[in-house]
């Protein structure tokens, strides 16, 4: 059964001199999935939200690249609200979580990494379905 405590923020390695600051991702301790699938949300309207599903399988990590955004995320039982706003910390969202994405600021890109592709069958697009599966003793 997931759990809301499993959705954490993860530290992203930054490197920073007087260029600037890079930072990067690739297998190991930081990204403990292999990335399937990347895509980035940007350009919501003011009061927008995106997300409103869940999935079966899909582990994703979500990186505010710019701005900020909030993510609240909810196994059926406990929901917890997450504030991404840098783009050297990433928010792991395990499955079996439903979320809700809000609160974009204007010129916001949110990068997800996904642990696999597109699949239509891994999502809940309904909420009282996703809770009927989560919660499942």
């Amino acid at each position: 059964m997931a759990d809301v405590a499993d959705c954490r923020f993860v530290p992203i390695p930054k490197i920073s001199d007087e260029r600037g600051s890079l930072s990067f991702l690739q297998p190991g301790p930081v990204l403990q999935f292999d990335i399937r699938r990347v895509y980035y949300l940007y350009d919501v309207p003011p009061g927008g939200e995106r997300g409103a599903h869940g999935h079966r399988a899909l582990r994703q990590l979500m990186i505010a690249v710019s701005g900020s955004l909030e993510v609240e995320c909810d196994d059926g039982r406990h929901r917890k609200m997450f504030r991404l706003d840098s783009p050297d910390r990433g928010l792991y969202v395990c499955p079996m979580i439903w979320r809700r994405l809000s609160n974009f600021r204007t010129g916001t890109v949110c990068m997800v990494l996904a642990s696999d592709v597109y699949d239509e069958k891994d999502y809940f697009r309904n909420y009282g379905d996703f809770l009927s599966e989560a919660l499942k003793a």
